[in-house]
């Protein structure tokens, strides 16, 4: 992989490169500080004293030349309007079309000038994370916090583009009002947004909205797959090679995350009656709930591992094990064992191949179409989500073939295995395995990288610094970059080789992330895994009535997404919108406890639907800004950011389902308080902790 510094520079307007922010030697100047602090030749409060200054002098050199450009714009646009105005008392019409190119090259420049701002903005934020790596992360903070708020803040001319959105406006009125059919309408301030008037205008907005993070629905939701996209802008787009894309291979990949999805809670709302059945308490269901989730940590990990030499062999494995998953889980009642049934749903955990079908999106889907193939791998396991208690819903019945006993207890187990049969002979039939030529460059090219390091070390060219301490050392291999030469290989751009170094490249702010998911998947656990067992206990409820409940509340994940991804996410930053969540959960929390007797279904109904809705919008943008925050180097690989996203989850969840049946043992009466108990516990935490963390998710 290239390394940011060198990546920047290539992607450098030539003409301009001496106003780029100097991405290299602040670099060189943070190692510098660090070997200084540590052999006593400064202070911290004088590297702070002076790598502002040295930022703000980067800032307003940015500044100065965004400002000095915008005025050049500005003109040009004034000179075309002089032209526009002459134009409409004597209208011709090859004039007329010379004007509108006239307008279309402004608006290019325009767009080169957003790619400017962009590509600083980037540099910023990661100058800023990287000081904050070498000393403790309060920097960020701090600058951010006196620069950004000030009245004659340079720096959110530089982060929020503050000028230009004028300039815009100017080239797309013009443009809409030389258009030569303008319907009914007046001028784009008339008439609807969504039918832009020209592909120049297309691209600029693209850029503005990428710059302030606006969003769409499906932006939004794809945001929940935490598949990393291009981390440069680039002025034409760049396309993953198309002979790796397979459409139906896509598909098989986002109908096994629906099938694994509705496996997983098709169970929830018998799991209980189950466990009963089998003369096991009935908050035993929170084990054999939790059992999939404990084998999935594990399944996690290989199948991720595999998925960098095949797609098809650990999708048909997944197949296979899922099939014999869930026939013993259906056996177990006529077995009559409580062990085949755990048995049964460890497997089950063993076939999870998510890891797999992040990593085909990610690597084998063009940048084109990646969004759409994100939010579609988060609708199919919203839709399984829901589609899971509503089918166990409809399976209440109870007949016998044979020795076989078919009833709502055994009924989910048969369904899956059949249809994880279908799916297989589906899978072995399309599936089209990617080629893997690509990949095999990267790593030969990681090889020469390996022994050219190695060969400038013999020959002197590492920064002494970098040999100042072990620390220092480990710094650098998760910082990135060695700057003996611009052109310096770098191996330690490549991803994390194990959990270990994965773990190493987690700063606080990536930390609190990872935190509030384990947080909203406790929550959202606890809620779904108990709610067969609390409404029995407290309101007789059928499994009809759980299942319509909690195929309810997985009902609601698209239509909170649309909500937030097209309006919400637009109105307010997501570090707001995260905060806000998360005192809704807890809101939701609070609410849930039985403190008022009796207890009633609206109090239940109404506290558990804020917890889940706020869970998934605190999903979505904790999702968004962990892809902002994290290190590049947990883009790809085996032990990549969704890997560690995806076991904070599940972990969260094995913790909650194990809650569920400790809690049992003070019996049903206490199970409610006592399980809500740490969740209000770990919410709290995670509020305090992005409090902490708030300055640096900007």
């Amino acid at each position: 992989m290239v390394a940011f510094g060198k990546k920047l520079k290539e992607r450098q307007i030539q003409e301009w490169q001496g106003y780029y922010i100097n991405y290299k030697l602040m670099k060189k100047k943070v190692k510098q500080y660090a070997y200084q602090i540590e052999i006593g030749a400064l202070e911290r409060r004088q590297v702070l004293k002076d790598f502002s200054k040295m930022l703000d002098n980067q800032i307003e050199k940015i500044v100065l030349f965004l400002l000095e450009q915008q005025g050049l714009l500005a003109s040009r646009i004034a000179k075309l309007g002089e032209q526009q105005e002459s134009l409409s008392e004597e209208p011709d019409i090859s004039k007329m079309s010379e004007l509108r190119e006239s307008y279309r090259a402004v608006g290019r420049d325009l767009l080169q000038l957003l790619f400017f701002v962009e590509m600083n903005a980037i540099g910023l934020r990661k100058i800023l994370k990287k000081f904050d790596k070498r000393f403790g992360y309060r920097f960020t903070d701090y600058y951010v916090k006196t620069r950004a708020n000030h009245p004659y803040s340079q720096l959110q001319q530089v982060f929020k583009h503050v000028g230009l959105g004028a300039v815009v406006g100017a080239i797309s009125r013009n443009l809409g009002d030389l258009q030569d059919r303008q319907g009914s309408y007046l001028s784009i301030y008339d008439q609807p947004a969504l039918p832009l008037q020209d592909s120049v205008v297309d691209s600029i907005k693209a850029a503005v909205d990428r710059m302030g993070h606006s969003t769409n629905f499906l932006h939004f939701l794809a945001q929940h797959a935490l598949i990393m996209q291009e981390e440069l802008p680039t002025p034409t787009e760049e396309h993953a090679d198309d002979d790796r894309y397979h459409f139906m291979s896509l598909l098989l990949n986002l109908v096994n995350t629906f099938l694994y999805m509705v496996n997983t809670y098709i169970i929830v709302p018998t799991a209980d009656d189950y466990s009963l059945s089998l003369g096991a308490a009935a908050t035993v269901c929170g084990i054999v709930i939790g059992a999939m989730a404990v084998a999935q940590i594990f399944a996690s990990v290989y199948f991720s591992a595999w998925s960098n030499k095949s797609y098809f062999k650990p999708l048909v494995f997944s197949s296979i094990v899922l099939i014999v998953g869930n026939t013993m889980y259906a056996l177990a009642y006529d077995l009559n064992s409580i062990a085949v049934l755990l048995v049964g749903r460890l497997f089950c955990g063993l076939g999870s191949a998510r890891a797999v079908n992040r990593r085909y999106i990610s690597d084998c889907v063009p940048l084109k179409t990646r969004m759409q193939a994100s939010a579609g791998f988060v609708s199919a396991s919203a839709l399984g989500m829901a589609c899971g208690p509503a089918l166990a819903g409809l399976l209440q019945t109870n007949f016998k073939i044979y020795k076989l006993t078919f009833n709502q207890d055994t009924l989910p187990g048969w369904v899956m295995s059949i249809a994880w049969l279908i799916y297989l002979i589906w899978l072995w039939i399309s599936f089209k395995e990617p080629s893997r030529d690509i990949e095999e460059k990267h790593v030969h090219q990681g090889d020469n990288a390996d022994q050219e390091q190695s060969e400038a070390i013999e020959k002197g060219l590492a920064q002494p610094l970098l040999l100042g301490s072990q620390d220092n050392q480990q710094d650098e291999d998760a910082d990135q970059e060695c700057d003996g030469s611009e052109e310096a290989p770098e191996d330690s751009r490549l991803p994390a080789t194990s959990i270990a170094s994965a773990y190493r490249l987690l700063t606080p702010s990536v930390k609190v992330q990872l935190l509030i998911y384990f947080m909203l998947k406790y929550a959202m656990e606890i809620l779904l895994s108990e709610s067969s067992v609390i409404t029995t206990y407290y309101f007789s409820w059928s499994t009809s009535a759980v299942a319509i409940f909690l195929a309810c509340l997985g009902l609601t994940v698209l239509p909170v997404n649309i909500v937030v991804g097209t309006y919400i996410s637009n109105m307010f930053e997501d570090r707001q919108i995260l905060l806000a969540s998360e005192i809704m959960v807890c809101v939701g929390i609070l609410l849930s406890f039985h403190i008022i007797i009796p207890y009633s279904v609206p109090q239940y109904v109404f506290s558990g639907l804020i917890t889940f809705v706020f869970a998934e919008v605190l999903e979505g943008v904790n999702l968004s800004l962990l892809s902002r925050v994290m290190s590049s180097r947990l883009s790809r690989g085996t032990y990549n950011g969704g890997l560690l996203s995806t076991e904070a989850g599940t972990i969260a969840r094995v913790i909650a389902d194990a809650t569920i049946t400790m809690a049992g043992y003070l019996g049903d009466s206490r199970l409610l308080n006592t399980t809500l108990l740490p969740s209000l516990v770990i919410c709290i935490a995670s509020i305090i902790a992005t409090c902490c963390t708030y300055n640096s998710l900007y």
